[in-house]
């Protein structure tokens, strides 16, 4: 058998993408004793495609830093939270807001092309030799300056705009945030499993304020960015953009490679794992 360089693997939500990893090498038993490493991470709440290196593939890894890759996400108005999607602790607006296809069209052209975005306080990004969800978790944001990401988004394309009741939400997030199975080492939480006892409680709290039936605007996008471009801090940008709080509703990432922007055509991946 040829062992390959590289795999592809499709990480489900919940899904640590070590467990995604451990998963795949348990059912491919070839690969029992080789070492293998993932370029680029995906949240526990995004699901989509997984770059694995294998065996001595992983030696070179920075080689893989660099790739562009392209997600389809959609963002929720009106709710904020302290890590960008919603396994974080609440902001909830008063009311739902009125958003307007028109006025999302508007803010899309400010977010093409290089832009800068903080990083989320909820992710691996390291200052001052820790990592910023433990200064989060510590409650010592205030102490630093959250650093700032500078990336490129070659694609920025709204696909859809669509409501849902606050039940309907309710209900879906509820289900998502359950799809993590328990943690109980104390190492790899992120603060007493992933919070989720105070993060079922905020969405208890937000199906509560107002009436069942009130209506919460999602809109979905395709994104095509370079490496590093954190899909949460850009739904919390839109959101800011229109005057409102928003979160990352849902993340799914479709590919990985090397995009070529061609503006007459919109551009084509040169290579894609």
């Amino acid at each position: 058998m040829t062992i390959p360089k590289y795999v592809t693997l499709q990480k489900a939500v919940g899904q640590t993408p070590l467990e995604c990893v451990e998963l795949w090498r348990a059912q491919h038993k070839a690969y029992t004793n080789l070492p293998l490493a993932y370029a680029g991470r995906l949240d526990p709440m995004a699901s989509g495609t997984l770059l694995i290196l294998v065996g001595d593939e992983c030696k070179v890894q920075e080689r893989y830093h660099g790739l562009d890759k392209q997600y389809e996400f959609s963002v929720l108005f009106g709710v904020g939270s302290d890590t960008g999607d919603v396994l974080g602790r609440l902001h909830i607006a008063k009311t739902p807001p009125r958003i307007q296809k028109k006025a999302v069209m508007r803010i899309l052209q400010t977010l093409r092309g290089t832009i800068t975005l903080p990083y989320p306080h909820f992710s691996s990004k390291t200052v001052k030799g820790k990592p910023l969800h433990t200064w989060t978790l510590e409650n010592r944001l205030h102490e630093i300056t959250i650093p700032t990401k500078t990336s490129v988004v070659h694609s920025l394309i709204l696909t859809s705009v669509k409501t849902k009741t606050r039940n309907e939400v309710y209900n879906e997030v509820s289900q998502k945030i359950e799809t993590i199975p328990p943690v109980t080492d104390e190492r790899k939480s992120l603060g007493n499993d992933f919070r989720r006892s105070d993060v079922r409680l905020d969405w208890k709290q937000f199906s509560e304020l107002g009436k069942p039936t009130d209506q919460y605007t999602i809109t979905t996008f395709t994104c095509i960015a370079s490496s590093g471009t954190y899909m949460r801090s850009l739904a919390e940008q839109i959101g800011t953009k229109l005057g409102t709080k928003a979160l990352a509703y849902h993340i799914h990432r479709t590919k990985i490679g090397t995009y070529l922007p061609l503006p007459l055509i919109g551009g084509i991946w040169t290579k894609k794992y």
